[in-house]
Parts: structure tokens; C-alpha cells; sequence
């Protein structure tokens, strides 16, 4: 029955690693919910794996949109009443050969409401749903190019300030959560998607089986990490 079924919610689900999330929770035993701005192209994705035999909705939801944000969120607790694993994938990698204090600065602005402010409030919008029932796994898609490290290297400056703030945001909601509510982020690595490009050494089914164990952990799990792989990296 419905009810029984775990429900997670991924953004940016039509695509790439989003994709294969949805696909393998859905595998898994899940009720999967995918986001996308973009309707038919979020539906053409979930009609090809409700062929499968999956357990998969779309519902359009623009990262970039409050109001769309609490949208989904009201109509994902008429439908479901619950959200149990909630893995904010979406974004966007707009600067690659662009230096922070020459590019357009509506790229940097772009990428900080997409990557970062869309996080946020999609946070503030479904962290009720897990409340009600005591239990959420929220799981952030950050980069090691959100690392402090890279703060002192040239390059990508707009992608990897979003990140870092992302990665800052994943530490501190964890110390604001109650209950049986975990959040953590990982780096999927360099993945062969449309952002990563062909040449990536890694598949999106690999990097989506390295990020999932995080959507099931047990109360005695990891709360406000940064994982790569099973294992935690430095921020």
C-alpha cells in the first residue's frame, strides 16, 4: 500500500545524475517524486521509467521559484502526507573559463539562486513534511569544488562559492535539526553528464549507487557530513 512505501523527492530529476537517482530509489522500493522547471521533458523522463514497472511522479518545480517550491510542497502533502528522503540535485555550472570579478555578474547570481538559495528554500518548504513524522533523510549534491581548499585556486568562482555556501548551509540546518532528521552532502565526482562532459571517469549509475546508502541510514547515522564515496572528506 502507499502509505507503507518510503516517499523521496529528487530535483532535477530528469537528467543525468538526478536520473539515476530516481531510478535506483525507485528500484529500491520507493515512491519517487522528480522535479524539473521543464515539463515535458520531466514527464518524457517519468513515462520512461513508469515503462520500467517504477514507482515514479513528476511534479513541475522551478528551484528558482518560491512560489513553485511551496507549491510542490502543498501538493506532495495532499498527495503523500509524507516525505522520508528528500535529495536536492538540481543546479547549474554556468562559469567555466570566467573569472569572478570580470564575468557578467548575473552568472554569479544565477548560480547562487539555483545551487544555493533554491537548496534553502527547498529545505524551508519540505522540512514540515518530515517533522510530522519524526524521520527525513536530506541528502545535498555538493562538489569538492565546494572545498575551501579550491578557494585559492583561479577559476569556476560563481560554482564553487555556490557550493561552499552550500556545503557551510548543509553544516549549520544540522545543527538545527531534531529527532530522527538527518542532512549531509556529498561530491558525486566527476560524473559523465551534460555538466561533466564525456570525458568523466565516472558513470551517473556508479555516483548515484556511491550517494544512496545516505538515504537510508539509521538514527546512529552520520548528521552534517561531506561524503564522497562512504567516505567523509574535508571540507
Amino acid at each position: 500500500m502507499l502509505q507503507d512505501k518510503q516517499v523521496a523527492l529528487v530535483t532535477g530529476g530528469n537528467r543525468g545524475i538526478g536520473y539515476e537517482l530516481v531510478k535506483q530509489l525507485a528500484s529500491n522500493g520507493f515512491k519517487v517524486i522528480m522535479t524539473s522547471r521543464n515539463s515535458e521533458k520531466g514527464h518524457a523522463a517519468m513515462q520512461k521509467l513508469t515503462g520500467l514497472g517504477l514507482d515514479v511522479s513528476f511534479i513541475v518545480m522551478d528551484v528558482e521559484d518560491k512560489k513553485s517550491i511551496r507549491q510542490a510542497a502543498i501538493t506532495i502533502n495532499n498527495q503523500f502526507g509524507r516525505l522520508d528522503v528528500l535529495i536536492n540535485n538540481a543546479g547549474v555550472y554556468l562559469d567555466e573559463g570566467e573569472k569572478l570579478l570580470t564575468m557578467d555578474s548575473v552568472m554569479l547570481e544565477k548560480t547562487m539562486a539555483t545551487n544555493f538559495f533554491g537548496v534553502y528554500h527547498v529545505i524551508r518548504s519540505f522540512i514540515p513534511l518530515m517533522e510530522k513524522h519524526d524521520y527525513g533523510r536530506i541528502i545535498n549534491i555538493s562538489s569538492s569544488y565546494g572545498a575551501m581548499r579550491e578557494m585559492s585556486r583561479q577559476g569556476v568562482g560563481a560554482y564553487k562559492l555556490s557550493k561552499l555556501a552550500l556545503n557551510g548551509l548543509t553544516q549549520l540546518i544540522a545543527t538545527e535539526m531534531k529527532g530522527n532528521i538527518k542532512i549531509n552532502a556529498v561530491d558525486p565526482g566527476w560524473v559523465s553528464t551534460d555538466m561533466g562532459g564525456p570525458s568523466a571517469p565516472i558513470t551517473p549509475e556508479q555516483s548515484a549507487a556511491s550517494i544512496l546508502w545516505l538515504a537510508t541510514i539509521g538514527p546512529d547515522g552520520p548528521q552534517g557530513g561531506f561524503f564522497r564515496g562512504q567516505e567523509q572528506i574535508d571540507w
